[in-house]
């Protein structure tokens, strides 16, 4: 199975999920573009077939490249370096014959200058295959934009060719012993040198790709502020123009999962590297490459749980147990059924997310480089950064716990073969706790989330009370019909996250529309209690939302898309139900 070309929901929602209207006229205003082609329908097909390309190389040879990968390894680390093994380098070696390390990387590179949304859907097809593949894979195109996006002229043309061909890669530096999640504790330290350069003494972990041979490296100058406002970002090679090494890759990490993937610790001794930018505005740079990285995450988990679909189903249509295939067993039926409702939902998600970030993306890139947008531009920027700010951490939670949760029900789905290495199921759920946790786990991303509501509750307390006493008339007066609509359905959402707000902050004393009043650290951590439950509402609605509007759209599959969301309706509606259980007895 093409993991694109035969997925429907993979094509309905690369015709309609995505504004190419308004991508296509960005980053090809002038025609014929780069690849001879004059029409956005033209351009559109050109983009299918590089998808159809990848997603057939994705079944036939990346799938068998996985097993390798998963038995034998990313490689090893010898010298303080690095060394693919053999099934790593074959990915590397098709990789670069098939032209895909430079998705989007323009074309005086070497790359292919197609959309950002092209690339992460290319992970999502890469990860169909291997979610190990999919990591190594894309710290080729990543680190190669953000070579284009971030480092001098100088960088460019030095080291993006060579990425392009398949000869180098990288990493993002960021996590050290005993930080995590708290970057503003890191110790890293960069000290300037009389050329301009800085020296780099620490040490990071859980580094992905750590020997790709080039990385971006989060640390503190001497004189740096406390917290995140300290960081500073650099650019390093990890070999010296006499070929000795700038910093050493001390170690792989053996993993539950995703085993064809580098994860590494690094040790930097006197490293020479580069600044971004100045000194101090390094979490803002990383914050940037963080959001992309996190809706990348997101495609990782669409491809294995479409992957977990696929294996569940053929499996329980050859399974015969009570005299026929268990899939058609009612509550086996009932299962698979829940499964791809959930994922077709989740791939709408994607798709609408992608296309938003892809707007706000490419404008804000343009806006840095040269400061001169129109209004127009000025308007469309600052709508897609407000979507794409609100759904980072909601495609990140969603979409990496619906992979491991599905996948469960994936390996019971086998029963007992769903336990044993000969069968797929039991890989795709080691595998799809990878995405779960790197990025920032699932608490980390709805208390980003939660962050955002509470921050607007601050801003206007009054208006907060006020939203919910609007909402209460609206819940009351609607009938049965009504009620089971996506209408009644966001007005209770609403309503139910305002009487929880109210109840964890509103003041003991004093008056309730003061801002002062609202600030007390036992109210904000009653609330972060309920940050979990809070992202899982949002996402639950903000994916119900994209499906009703998509099945409004006038498309020959209207009716296909309108059922698509009557059935995540009837899914998620429990769920949310749940959710404001919980809530209720605080």
């Amino acid at each position: 199975m093409n993991p694109f070309s035969d997925n429907p929901s993979w094509l309905w929602n690369f015709k309609h999920g995505i504004d190419w209207k308004t991508l296509l006229s960005l980053y090809y205003p002038n025609r014929p573009n780069v690849h001879e082609l004059d029409t956005d329908e033209e351009i559109k097909e050109f983009l299918h077939d590089v998808l159809d390309s990848i997603g057939q190389w994705s079944t036939e040879s990346i799938s068998r490249i996985n097993k390798e990968l998963d038995e034998h390894g990313a490689g090893e680390v010898k010298d303080g370096e690095t060394i693919p093994s053999q099934a790593l380098k074959k990915l590397y070696e098709e990789a670069s014959q098939r032209e895909v390390l430079g998705l989007n990387i323009p074309s005086r590179f070497g790359g292919l200058e197609a959309p950002t949304s092209i690339q992460l859907l290319a992970i999502g097809l890469y990860s169909y295959g291997s979610q190990g593949a999919s990591a190594q894979l894309s710290f080729f195109t990543v680190i190669a934009d953000m070579i284009h996006r971030l480092c001098p002229e100088e960088f460019h043309e030095k080291d993006i060719p060579r990425i392009v061909a398949g000869e180098l890669s990288g990493s993002m530096c960021l996590t050290e012993p005993g930080t995590g999640s708290d970057l503003g504790s890191i110790k890293t330290t960069a000290r300037l040198q009389d050329d301009g350069t800085y020296l780099l003494d620490g040490s990071k972990m859980f580094i992905t790709n750590a020997g790709g041979g080039v990385a971006f490296v989060l640390a503190k100058t001497p004189d740096a502020k406390k917290g995140l406002e300290g960081l500073s970002l650099f650019y390093l090679h990890q070999k010296n123009n006499d070929g000795s090494l700038n910093f050493k890759v001390t170690k792989n990490e053996h993993k539950m999962g995703m085993h064809g993937s580098f994860t590494c610790e690094v040790i930097y001794e006197k490293s020479r590297g580069h600044i971004i930018g100045k000194e101090g505005e390094g979490f803002e740079h990383m914050l940037e490459l963080m959001n992309e990285a996190r809706i990348a995450t997101g495609l990782q988990a669409l491809g294995g749980l479409d992957a977990v679909l696929k294996d569940a189903k053929d499996y329980a249509s050859t399974r015969q147990q009570f005299g026929r295939p268990i899939a058609e067993l009612p509550l086996m039926e009932r299962n698979l059924s829940d499964m791809e409702t959930e994922i077709q939902a989740l791939t709408s998600f994607c798709f609408d997310t992608i296309s938003h970030y892809d707007i706000y993306q490419f404008l804000n890139n343009k806006k840095q480089k040269s400061g001169d947008l129109t209004h127009e531009e000025e308007v469309l920027l600052k709508k897609n950064f407000k979507i794409t700010r609100r759904r980072t951490p909601l495609i990140k939670y969603m979409m990496t716990e619906a992979y491991t949760r599905i996948s469960t029900k994936g390996i019971q789905v086998f029963g007992g073969y769903g336990y044993m290495k000969e069968y797929p199921m039991e890989q795709h759920h080691r595998d799809s706790f990878g995405p779960l946790l790197y990025e920032g786990t699932s608490q980390i991303q709805a208390l980003m989330a939660m962050k955002d509501i509470l921050k607007s509750t601050m801003k206007d307390p009054a208006g907060t009370f006020l939203s919910y006493l609007k909402n209460l008339p609206v819940r009351s007066a609607l009938g049965n019909e009504v009620e089971r609509g996506f209408g009644f359905l966001k007005s209770q959402f609403q309503t139910q996250l305002y009487k929880l707000i109210i109840k964890t902050l509103k003041p003991d004393e004093g008056s309730f529309f003061q801002l002062e009043n609202w600030t007390s650290q036992e109210g904000s951590e009653k609330l972060m209690r309920h940050a979990e439950t809070i992202c899982q509402a949002l996402g639950h609605v903000e994916v119900l939302e994209i499906l009703k509007e998509q099945a409004e759209l006038e498309t020959p599959e209207k009716a296909e898309r309108q059922a698509t969301y009557e059935r995540a309706l009837k899914l998620f509606k429990p769920r949310l139900e749940g959710i404001y259980t919980d809530w209720g007895q605080l």
